[in-house]
């Protein structure tokens, strides 16, 4: 009897290890740029660059797709972040135009001073 009770336990952990799935692969933004790239230059097949970078056929339609999607807005003049960067300029310049004022008080006091 604890033959056979081994032998069912050991069948259901390899049956677990089995049925467990594997972690989801996470790739990175410009892995998936790299990929989606080569796919909409068309040098090779959806299906070898699948097979090359051993990731699904269908993620790389995605990802080609993606890039497709989103060229134009490459050319677009009006990006999002130029505002803010435009906002931070502005409140860069005027910090500088504050320390200058204070810099230059504190040199006029100082020779006034004699220091």
């Amino acid at each position: 009897m604890d033959h056979k009770l081994r032998w069912t336990f050991a069948g259901l952990l390899e049956k677990r290890k089995q049925t467990m799935k594997a972690k989801r692969k996470r790739h990175s933004a410009a892995f998936k740029a790299k990929v989606g790239f080569e796919a909409l230059v068309g040098l090779k097949t959806v299906s070898q660059l699948a097979r090359e970078y051993v990731v699904h056929p269908t993620q790389v339609t995605q990802w080609r797709a993606t890039i497709r999607d989103h060229m134009p807005e490459l050319f677009e003049p009006g990006q999002p972040g130029t505002e803010d960067q435009e906002q931070l300029i502005a409140q860069l310049h005027q910090k500088i135009g504050q320390l200058t004022v204070d810099l230059d008080w504190l040199k006029k006091k100082s020779r006034q001073l004699g220091l």
